[in-house]
């Protein structure tokens, strides 16, 4: 596995393919106070590519174009909070998406344990080590063991798609999904606009 570290936004010459693994790093977990820290990436081919963010720069011409181009797939999980960070702060509307954790929640009902550390241990045979979650990530330095963490995320997130995919086709789910990741960018406006908690479509 090789890790590439980049300040502020990805090289013009890097390129994901037809999909790429799409996770971020933030301050906590209010996109409205807690800004974005750093988006890390992955082909699927072992690698990531990770990109951090100073507090006063969200420019990244070339990863925004990678989040809106139409013909690469974004595979996240829990795609809800990631696609409302990016719009956020680096303001874009992310498409298309795949999201790990509605695919999980779709086929695996016989478990509520849909965190990616369950999905990687059941699908990839994957132990993640999570200790590095709740770290500093708007630190000066970027440790060595926050970067493999944040690279540890989206390393295994194309195997999940295809494990998952099987699964969806398996329960005849497929077409609930794709509505589903399609209503993902609704939903994160919906949290940004303060809708969060609320269940619009109870009585």
């Amino acid at each position: 596995m090789a890790i590439y570290f980049y300040e502020g936004d990805l090289p013009a010459d890097v390129s994901f393919g037809a999909s790429v693994a799409v996770d971020s790093e933030t301050m906590g977990l209010n996109p409205h106070r807690d800004r974005l820290c750093v988006v890390q990436l992955s082909s699927g081919d072992g690698d990531a590519h990770l990109v951090r963010f100073r507090a006063d720069d969200f420019s990244a011409p070339n990863l925004k174009r990678l989040m809106t181009d139409p013909d690469v797939l974004k595979i996240f999980h829990f795609a809800r909070f990631d696609v409302a960070v990016m719009k956020k702060y680096l303001g874009v509307d992310t498409a298309p998406i795949y999201c790990t954790k509605i695919a999980s929640k779709l086929v695996r009902t016989y478990t509520d344990r849909h965190g990616l550390k369950d999905l990687c241990a059941e699908l990839a045979g994957v132990a993640l080590d999570k200790q590095q979650q709740s770290s500093d990530w708007g630190a000066v330095e970027i440790s060595e063991a926050q970067q493999s963490y944040a690279a540890s995320d989206v390393l295994y997130l194309h195997t999940l798609k295809q494990k998952l995919d099987m699964m969806l086709a398996r329960e005849g789910r497929t077409d609930t999904a794709a509505a589903a990741f399609a209503f993902l960018a609704t939903r994160a406006d919906m949290d940004l606009a303060g809708f969060g908690d609320m269940d619009i479509f109870s009585h």
